[in-house]
């Protein structure tokens, strides 16, 4: 196994580490406490890991965590600024987006990449966007409605 140095940005703060080439970026996330995304199919289907790499998302189940150099990744716990939600996490707390809260990382995320790129999304779009996240619990009807509220509220319409 080699290591490498890398830089890039995690949550708006500059990251220095070395780092063993094998090591995926969700077990690195996890090993410094950003425990948001979850480990579940490890196969880059169900959405539970998903992270945010230069405003995307990203399966960090299949990410290595050297494909970060350079880069800007964003978490579930670098979302909210100065104790603020975003308006993406209110409006899903609002529909009732979340039931028990597994998911709810990588949907606030796919969502906030989505508004982010297309701020007044047809229920089409969101549903083409959200097709790589998977929840057991809501039927997906709320998260639609969690994020054309979301587009509403920032004055870009409903779709």
């Amino acid at each position: 196994m080699s290591a490498r140095k890398i830089s890039f940005v995690l949550n708006r703060r500059p990251q220095e580490t070395e780092i063993d080439d094998s090591v995926l970026l969700l077990d690195f996330l996890r090993d410094r406490g950003l425990t948001g995304a979850k480990p579940s199919c490890e196969m880059e289907v169900c959405g539970s890991c998903t992270i945010l790499i230069d405003g995307l998302p990203f399966s960090a189940c299949t990410t290595l965590a050297v494909e970060v150099e350079g880069r800007t990744v964003e978490t579930i716990e670098g979302v909210a600024r100065n104790g603020e939600l975003h308006p993406i996490q209110e409006a899903f707390v609002e529909r009732f987006a979340m039931q028990c809260g597994f998911c709810t990382p990588g949907m606030v995320l796919t969502a906030k990449a989505l508004l982010e790129s297309n701020p007044d999304p047809s229920r089409d779009d969101i549903l083409h966007w959200m097709e790589g996240n998977i929840c057991r619990c809501t039927g997906y009807e709320s998260i639609v409605e969690a994020i054309l509220s979301a587009a509403a509220k920032a004055g870009t319409g409903d779709g």
